[in-house]
């Protein structure tokens, strides 16, 4: 194993010599943890900055922490390309023919040539064919491409769905949601998202908090309904008319409407849903790499996107118990224009809540930019980790001391501002500064060699045929009639036949039973109402063993036909966008069905509304998953990847404590180890030094004895014989300081010795801890929670005609 693989540590590269000018042998290795208070990657083009964003998500992915890279430029697609065996014909789809050619290569021997490269890059940075095996095996990695089936596709209107009851009760947060929910859907109309002055946008935030607070979701048909008919009369002080006229609102609504009818509308209506635990996990639990690639989008529709992906993060970081840990990772590869310091785009408050935010639920955000001049500084302090390379100019070089300034404030570091200064104008290419409020001084660092194939931006084209080389990253084919996110397909019927005389004629209910009507969906021909019975219920669920207590809102709709009226709710579907939308009138045109003969009696509705609280009691257990080592359970309606992926978080976490608790336990022994050793050594050359001073003693007085006694006159003689004495004391003595080094040298090896059996210890100790880390190891079983019958409640009931 490398020294560089240490458990929760990032290898970036080395660390450089700026007086000599070169890369030296010690490893430069970041603390996952530091991510968590966020960090800045600043770089002109050609400063390695890519390179540097590449590695960082290579190393989260090695160590098991998922990732959602946003990329508007399209280079970071780059992650997929991993080749294990580093052969030519790996690296040949992706070689430049003009490039092969300017340096007078065919491809086939560019791509000898690049393999080549690559290989002895990877080995002078001491990885190699294992470690991009490893790399490659240790998440899943996918391209999507929003509003276009390139890649695969994603859909934004779940957006609109109701948010989970963490969201809904944190009045911050169903704020935060609802603004983004409503900036997104306007960025993408081209229309002014402030959140202030566009009446707009407040009417759509007022629709949102309004039916979201009834636990119900939209998608856009219902949004447009509501639009032209809200379910308030008022906005502020002002009467809706005078706030926003019919007319207009009917403009507003038909400028939606078009949108949903446009063809190119059609490749954001379907896909992968817009869920942040999907993008983290897959549906095993197994961490992914997502990579958002927005470059094909024109600018309103990049805004619109990243704007509602900011909000579903947060909305997703609202839900996450906290931690100390980095749980997952967010990377930006250029965030120019969606974080400036004066404009007020809608993406930049949902960024400034994550700077803000996020590090108390263990959410690392890392922002690249080549235009620091362009960012908010003062929301960019809140970033612990700054990755400096060259910069172009020196505005850019006084806005990034700037945040470096503020960023040091923030975190009660001091920050010399003149030598931050001189060494920035310093740095090379793929040379870094990395400025860490967690260390105690700035380090410079070159990047290491990627293990994955900078192959540069790529087409539609290219990521098309990575997709569909890939079963895990293929996209779904296209639905021809998208059913809009939030509500299911009402009917799952026939096919509707054409109405009859007999049945256009709406049949008559009991007195005392309430009826309304859903809106046809689009696409269906000639509508036909059929009956079905609707019931909005609350289940209340609790099981001590599993610490569940929860109420949950349930709505079922069921078919009234002569098949199904005896027992209705065995047929009956869950809507899981909650209650929809409900017309009090039919829509004209549509006919109606007969209808069966126990719906005309009111004694009916009775006994199914008896029947109702049975078959919720029998037939809506909560399904959990608890994995009793970790002591978890899985959270109401949460899926077993999301479970898993917090399974592998909570591994993390107790992995950080436990390298925590053996760096408090030997970094002090090791520490006093070594300075005995020192102390020793030390020892060993002071017995060194007296000894070769008593030899070379011993060797003069030698000497001058052999003289005096050879030369001296007689009277002189017993001078002579006391210098003789003096001269066998030093030889004495030599030899005794002799011993002492031979004493001195045993004590020194003992300490070594310590030292070697310490470090042994701490290498089991360490062995112990990666082997708890093996999330396979760990067993899942399932609980089933009944409802509790008493506390089983119908809210509403009612009739109602499915078109």
């Amino acid at each position: 194993m490398q020294d560089y693989e240490q458990l929760g540590a990032f290898y970036l590269g080395r660390r450089f010599d700026p007086e000599r000018g070169s890369v030296t042998e010690e490893p430069l290795l970041y603390d996952a943890r530091d991510l968590t208070t966020h960090a800045v990657c600043v770089g002109m083009t050609g400063s390695g900055k890519s390179g540097l964003g590449v590695a960082l998500i290579e190393e989260a992915a090695i160590d098991g922490i998922p990732v959602i890279v946003i990329d508007p430029k399209g280079d970071m697609g780059n992650l997929l390309l991993t080749f294990p065996e580093l052969s030519a014909d790996d690296f040949l789809p992706w070689m430049d023919a003009a490039d092969a050619a300017r340096k007078g290569r065919t491809v086939q021997e560019h791509a000898q040539a690049t393999a080549k490269m690559w290989r002895q890059g990877l080995g002078e940075w001491g990885q190699g064919p294992d470690r991009v095996r490893r790399y490659a095996d240790a998440a899943e990695r996918v391209i999507y491409t929003p509003g276009s089936r390139a890649g695969r596709p994603l859909t934004i209107l779940r957006s609109f769905d109701a948010p989970a009851p963490a969201i809904l009760n944190d009045e911050d947060a169903l704020r935060e949601r609802i603004m983004s929910s409503a900036s997104g859907l306007l960025a993408l109309l081209g229309i002014d998202p402030d959140p202030i002055r566009s009446r707009e946008h407040i009417l759509l935030s007022n629709l949102l908090d309004r039916t979201w607070r009834e636990g119900r979701s939209l998608d856009l048909p219902g949004l447009i309904r509501a639009i032209q008919n809200p379910p308030f009369q008022r906005v502020g002080v002002f009467d809706l008319e005078s706030f926003f006229p019919a007319n207009d609102r009917l403009g507003f609504a038909m400028t939606i409407n078009n949108l949903l009818a446009s063809p190119g509308f059609a490749a954001w209506a379907e896909g992968d849903p817009l869920d942040i635990n999907r993008l983290l996990y897959t549906e095993e639990g197994r961490p992914k790499v997502s990579i958002l690639s927005i470059a094909h989008l024109s600018d309103h529709e990049r805004m619109s996107f990243v704007t509602l992906l900011l909000g579903e993060v947060i909305a997703w970081m609202r839900a996450q118990p906290g931690s100390r840990t980095l749980r997952a990772m967010l990377y930006m590869d250029e965030v120019f224009g969606y974080f400036p310091p004066v404009a007020n785009p809608p993406s930049k408050q949902p960024m400034l809540t994550l700077l803000k935010q996020a590090r108390a639920f263990g959410l690392g955000t890392v922002l690249a930019t080549q235009n620091p001049v362009d960012l908010d500084y003062k929301g960019l302090s809140n970033a612990g980790t700054w990755f400096i390379g060259r910069l172009q100019t020196e505005r850019d070089k006084e806005r990034v001391l700037e945040g470096l300034e503020g960023a040091s404030a923030s975190a009660g570091a001091g920050f010399d501002r003149a030598a931050m200064e001189r060494t920035l104008a310093g740095l090379g290419s793929r040379v870094f500064l990395m400025n860490n409020v967690h260390e105690d001084a700035p380090v410079l660092f070159h990047t290491r060699w990627v293990l994955s194939y900078l192959a540069g931006p790529m087409t539609r084209e290219q990521i098309r045929g990575l997709s569909s080389a890939s079963p895990a990253s293929s996209p779904q084919a296209p639905d021809p009639q998208p059913v809009p996110a939030g509500r299911p397909a009402p009917t799952v019927r026939r096919v509707v036949p054409q109405p009859s005389a007999s049945e256009a004629a709406r049949p008559q209910l009991p007195a005392g039973i309430e009826e309304g009507f859903l809106p046809p969906r689009a696409g269906n021909g000639a509508p036909l109402y059929r009956p079905a019975l609707l019931a909005e219920t609350v289940l209340h669920y609790v099981n001590a063993s599993a610490k569940v207590d929860e109420w949950k809102k349930l709505v079922l709709l069921a078919p009234l036909d002569d098949d199904s009226v005896a027992r209705p709710w065995d047929e009956a579907e869950t809507l899981d966008g909650g209650l929809p939308f409900i017309d009090d009138d039919p829509d004209e045109g549509i006919g109606f069905a007969d209808l069966p003969a126990p719906c005309s009696r009111a004694a009916s509705y009775t006994r199914w509304e008896k029947m109702l609280k049975t078959a919720l009691y029998r037939g809506q257990p909560m399904r959990l998953l608890r994995c009793r080592k970790l002591k978890l359970v899985s959270l109401p309606e949460e899926d077993e990847g999301g479970f898993r992926g917090r399974m592998r978080d909570a591994v993390r976490e107790q992995r950080d404590m436990a390298l925590e608790k053996l760096r408090k336990r030997y970094g002090p022994k090791l520490g006093r180890l070594e300075e005995r050793i020192r102390t020793a050594e030390q020892r060993v050359e002071k017995e060194q030094a007296q000894y070769r001073d008593q030899q070379a003693q011993v060797a003069v007085s030698v000497g001058t004895t052999l003289l005096g006694a050879l030369f001296g006159r007689k009277v002189r003689s017993a001078g002579t014989v006391g210098r003789a004495a003096s001269t066998v004391r030093r030889a004495g003595r030599a030899v005794r300081e002799k011993g002492d080094i031979g004493r001195a040298m045993e004590t020194l090896e003992a300490r070594r010795q310590d030292l070697a059996d310490l470090e042994a210890e701490f290498e089991e100790a360490l062995e112990d801890v990666r082997s708890e880390i093996d999330i396979d190891a760990y067993e899942v079983e399932e609980v089933t929670v009944n409802p509790r019958k008493s506390d089983i409640g119908i809210d509403r009931m009612l009739l109602v005609w499915v078109p």
